[in-house]
């Protein structure tokens, strides 16, 4: 398999294996006009197996959406073809209109032009609850 190197992007990288989709899909990359590449399952001397995102594109990324599927994610800024910047991701403390409440008595629900705000309530058991009605956020998987 050949994935061509990216001059001016994103590289997300150290994704543990299997995560890859769910971040993809909440970034909204396939609404991109560019090329984008998911590596599933590539061997890691350091997992195992990890997945890759590659953004052929300075796009704006969404730190919280990574740190919330996957705090031990890297994100690493590519310029002129050369690592420009590199950031290590954490558990963000709140969630802002990343996920969605899934109580249907959520005022959240009724109100749409709420924010749906989660916080991390349990840091070891990476619990999030509505910041409106305590409920449980899904699994971040």
């Amino acid at each position: 398999m050949n994935i061509d190197s990216i001059q001016n992007g994103v590289v997300i990288d150290h994704i543990t294996a299997g995560r890859g989709m769910r971040i993809y899909t909440l970034l909204g990359l396939d609404e991109l006009d560019c090329s984008v590449a998911l590596i599933k399952n590539a061997v890691s001397s350091k997992m195992g197996k990890k997945d890759i995102l590659k953004i052929d594109a300075e796009i704006p990324i969404s730190l919280d959406v990574i740190g919330y599927v996957d705090p031990g994610a890297t994100v690493n800024i590519i310029q002129d073809g050369k690592l420009a910047e590199k950031r290590s991701i954490e558990k963000p403390a709140r969630l802002v209109n990343v996920i969605r409440c899934k109580n249907p008595r959520c005022i959240s629900m009724v109100e749409q032009e709420l924010d749906q705000v989660f916080l991390l309530t349990d840091r070891a058991s990476e619990t999030y609850r509505c910041l409106y009605c305590e409920a449980k956020a899904p699994e971040n998987g």
